[in-house]
């Protein structure tokens, strides 16, 4: 055999061997973390992030579930508080907010950002949608709203029906 058809077969077997490892399924709990960009908060100001789980519950009759935990963070990456925990069912809102007067803030105006940690795990449903928003805090009027749709970066968490980013 010539050493040119010995290569090509080389790699061909390589790519298959590449091809069947890609397409292994993900087992057990995959942890994403994103964070928002810095948002101006202002003294009479809450920031809020939403998360929604817009995954349909599995034809095996598995219920989907997302869970996580939302912090927000100073200009200087100091966590601000503890996070908080959220779960999201099938179609349902979770919301987590930080009013001004709890960010620790001196003035009348700080940078704030938001990390979102979301656990995925096998088998179980869960794709992400988030946004974030600053608020009066007194008229409820939304000042900022930024939203990263149902795919992954910014600061949501990535999607995929199955218990992973991409539909693991």
């Amino acid at each position: 055999m010539s050493f040119r058809k010995t290569l090509l077969m080389l790699l061909a077997a390589s790519t298959i061997a590449a091809s069947a490892f890609a397409q292994t399924t993900t087992t057990g709990t995959v942890t994403t973390q994103t964070t928002s960009p810095p948002i101006g908060l202002a003294s009479s100001e809450t920031i809020q992030v939403n998360l929604t789980n817009t995954a349909s519950n599995s034809s095996s009759g598995t219920a989907a579930s997302c869970a996580g935990t939302v912090a927000f963070l100073t200009a200087s990456g100091a966590t601000i508080g503890s996070a908080s925990s959220f779960t999201a069912t099938s179609g349902q809102t979770a919301s987590v907010s930080l009013p001004f007067a709890k960010s620790g803030a001196t003035g009348t105006r700080t940078e704030i950002r938001a990390v979102v940690s979301v656990t995925f795990t096998s088998d179980v449903p869960c794709s992400i949608t988030s946004s974030l928003e600053t608020y009066d805090t007194t008229t409820g009027v939304t000042h900022v709203y930024l939203a990263n749709g149902n795919a992954a970066g910014a600061y949501g968490a990535p999607g995929g029906q199955g218990g992973g980013p991409g539909g693991h």
